[in-house]
């Protein structure tokens, strides 16, 4: 009786993370299209893969291990290395759109970054 509700338990387990891994990965393509400028895309696009793929894996490692009693260290390295490397190369590609010189679209922030270049290079 415990090990039918342990199961039932992790098989809604399972779906929950696929349903919020497509989730995210849905919104974070919406976002892409939908923002002005390649920081907010870039934003949504890494935040939203980073979160939507690792819950997809940790799902994946769920039913592998209900289903078929396998505890997959390949799919942990998986959620470590994509929750280590989205968020840095996400950052990387902005800092080279900036020293590109991709604009902000300024409606609502400003550009703390370039005063902060502009204050260094005056001083």
């Amino acid at each position: 009786m415990n090990e039918i509700l342990i199961n039932s338990i992790l098989n809604i387990l399972t779906i929950l993370f696929l349903l919020i891994g497509t989730f995210f990965i849905f919104s974070g393509s919406l976002g892409v299209f939908r923002f002005p400028d390649v920081y907010t895309r870039l934003h949504a696009a890494t935040k939203a893969s980073t979160l939507g793929i690792a819950s997809i894996l940790i799902g994946t490692f769920i039913f592998l291990y209900v289903a078929h009693d396998v505890v997959s260290g390949k799919l942990l390295l998986a959620i470590f290395f994509i929750l280590l490397t989205n968020p840095v190369s996400g950052h990387m590609i902005s800092r080279a759109a900036h020293h590109s010189g991709a604009k902000l679209v300024l409606r609502h922030r400003k550009d703390a970054y370039e005063e902060a270049l502009n204050k260094e290079k005056t001083e």
